[in-house]
């Protein structure tokens, strides 16, 4: 597998933000829940809209990718639902929960593009170190035993090692790793494998799909990958640009679980085609 650490920062949400989200269809129906979100840069002339109406729910236990041409917002939504900017507008709820109260209980975990492991630390420390951050936060809540995690994905052998020492992948698995200390509900990660040779994404992304597959969290994943989003999603989400929006949602029907053989399904390639003709169409109304 692959990927970053869990981010323990603070929420961008400002004071307007609830603690908790009193909706109670919000509290029935666990997930992520995205309604209407709009985000701008900018002010008059030079203001700049990069999400426009933004309505998604993502079922508990949901793997949803999001693919799109650049500068059609993914990363932006990625970092709204993570708490770290400000939407100007609409509302954004994990479990019922607002993200405020969601990001304090450790209950996100966000996994960026560089694994942004500290060079110093061995794998295990690396592992550990969301743990002694905030140790006063920390207490009751429920800690998965980072041996165990790393054992869990196959890096045994490395706990002892530094970051040097590991390749790239090692290292995004290593990331990926981290983001389970605090046993999020939600895991967003923006292109963990995107650093990565083709070989080595692969293995990564299929390492990845076999340890979902073994405990279903929910997860919303950025992509620039057709092949990487049919084969972990559940759905895919495929976004238009210029302003950021929902062009189509595919659903995914392959059986799970999946391994390397359902790259040569005639399901497979249909599903590779149909979004790749959906992308053509983005991209073409888009230059329009």
């Amino acid at each position: 597998m692959a990927g970053q650490m869990k981010m323990d920062t603070q929420p961008a949400h400002g004071d307007a933000a609830e603690e908790q989200v009193t909706h109670p269809e919000d509290r029935a129906n666990a997930g992520v829940r995205i309604h209407g979100i709009w985000k701008s840069y900018g002010t008059g002339d030079t203001r700049s809209v990069v999400l426009e109406g933004i309505d998604l729910a993502i079922q508990r236990g949901e793997f949803v990718s999001v693919i799109g041409p650049s500068g059609c917002g993914k990363s932006t939504l990625l970092k709204v639902i993570a708490g770290l900017t400000d939407a100007n507008g609409g509302d954004v709820t994990i479990d019922g929960s607002s993200v405020r109260s969601a990001a304090k209980n450790k209950m996100i975990g966000l996994v960026p593009q560089s694994p942004a492991l500290l060079p110093w630390r061995t794998v295990l420390d690396n592992v550990r170190l969301p743990m002694k951050v905030n140790r006063r936060a920390n207490g009751g809540r429920n800690l998965r035993s980072p041996e165990d995690i790393l054992h869990s994905f196959g890096l045994g052998q490395a706990i002892d090692k530094y970051p040097a020492q590991l390749s790239g992948g090692m290292q995004q698995r290593v990331a990926i790793a981290r983001a389970f200390v605090f046993d999020p509900s939600v895991l967003l990660m923006d292109e963990p494998f995107s650093a990565l040779d083709e070989m080595n994404r692969d293995q990564q992304r299929l390492g990845l799909l076999d340890f979902w597959q073994s405990n279903r969290k929910t997860v919303l994943f950025v992509t620039h990958s057709v092949p990487e989003a049919i084969m972990l999603s559940d759905r895919i989400v495929v976004m238009a640009a210029h302003p950021g929006r929902i062009a189509s949602i595919i659903d995914v029907n392959l059986p799970r679980p999946r391994d390397a053989d359902v790259y040569a399904t005639d399901e497979f390639r249909d599903l590779e085609g149909e979004v790749r003709s959906t992308l053509r169409a983005v991209m073409e109304d888009q230059h329009v």
